[in-house]
């Protein structure tokens, strides 16, 4: 029987499952307890729960899917996990240490079919979505580090390997988990989902209303570069692209991040920095440019990192022409910074 992670369910469903199975009701509080509270990792250290209970949540559940594999530390503070899943695939969550808090960075799918012809997490096409439980779990096994120091994840960012709106059912229901008081207890404003652009999504997504944070991969001002180096933008150019972000921003009035990663004289002249600030020009009170310096890939040699004077002439124009924008702080840059390059390294030696 393939086991389900105990992870993946909501209080709720949990709830309804307990019902089902012939328990009751408050047994779904005490689990919850167990499992987010104490960081249980066995269904038998539960104490006030019946040989019944735990017997039938060990017959149907697991607690633990995910073993870590490597965990390279930065001198910034910056982990980076590499977690291996039952099935044997590898993904990568990574945990920053910022000046507001402690921030985790999860994957939704292994392998990712996006296809941006500069970013890592695409050099090995989508094996399958990760459920619910696996996206919990990276922040399990983050916080069970954190607890031997007394920290506690803050944030969380779902920036790590593929397409979250790709993922969509497993990433809502994971957004739900994570924000419940007796779970992280992680506030919607402290989470963030990143999408390159999947319309259709952007509009579910807006309808949910759940006051989570959202940033648009954008990494370029006019559909002609953005269709070169984003293969998503052929699907859904920018004249699809801008109405579904008006429609968010309509329904939610909640700022919207705009990522921009610079890569040398390809997206990061003056010209281009000028074009982006006429595309925000109309919704610039609620956006927001993070610029990201690039971090270089071996398998992408004929992309390189903007020169400091190109950064800051970007960064200045967009200034200028008032649009709120930074330049985002690095982390990691002295172990494997680019996500998804970890897991490519290990894959390829195993080859």
């Amino acid at each position: 029987m393939n086991k389900q992670s105990i992870y993946g369910l909501t209080i709720e469903e949990l709830t309804e499952w307990m019902l089902e199975h012939g328990q009751k009701k408050f047994r779904a509080q005490q689990v919850w307890d167990w499992v987010y509270q104490k960081r249980i990792t066995s269904f038998h250290e539960m104490k006030n729960i019946n040989k019944e209970c735990i017997e039938l949540l060990e017959a149907n559940f697991e607690i633990s899917t995910l073993n870590v594999q490597i965990k390279q530390v930065s001198q910034d503070g910056t982990v980076k996990f590499l977690l291996q899943l039952k099935d044997g695939n590898l993904i990568e969550t990574v945990l920053m240490r910022q000046h507001y808090g402690l921030s985790v960075c999860v994957t939704t799918q292994v392998g990712c079919n996006i296809g941006c012809s500069f970013c890592a997490s695409g050099l090995l096409r989508k094996n399958r979505d990760l459920t619910s439980g696996e996206i919990v779990e990276q922040i399990m096994h983050v916080q069970r580090f954190l607890d031997e120091t007394g920290e506690r994840v803050s944030h969380v960012v779902v920036m790590g390997i593929g397409e979250p709106f790709d993922n969509f059912n497993n990433l809502v229901r994971f957004l739900k988990i994570i924000n419940h008081p007796k779970a992280f207890a992680i506030g919607a404003r402290h989470i963030t989902v990143s999408t390159s652009g999947i319309v259709p999504k952007i509009y579910e997504f807006a309808d949910l209303d759940l006051q989570v944070n959202l940033a648009i991969s954008l990494h370029a001002p006019n559909n002609e570069l953005r269709s070169q180096i984003m293969k998503i933008n052929r699907a859904y150019p920018l004249e699809k692209l801008f109405p579904a972000i008006n429609y968010y921003l309509e329904k939610t009035n909640r700022r919207i991040t705009f990522e921009y990663i610079l890569l040398d004289d390809v997206n990061d002249h003056v010209e281009e920095a000028k074009q982006l600030a006429e595309l925000l020009k109309d919704i610039r009170t609620l956006a927001y440019v993070n610029l990201i310096p690039y971090n270089p890939v071996n398998e992408h040699i004929q992309y390189k990192r903007s020169s400091k004077e190109s950064i800051l002439r970007f960064y200045d124009t967009l200034k200028k022409n008032g649009i709120n924008c930074v330049v985002r702080q690095e982390h990691g840059t002295d172990i494997d910074a680019a996500c998804g390059q970890l897991r490519s390294k290990q894959l390829r030696k195993a080859n």
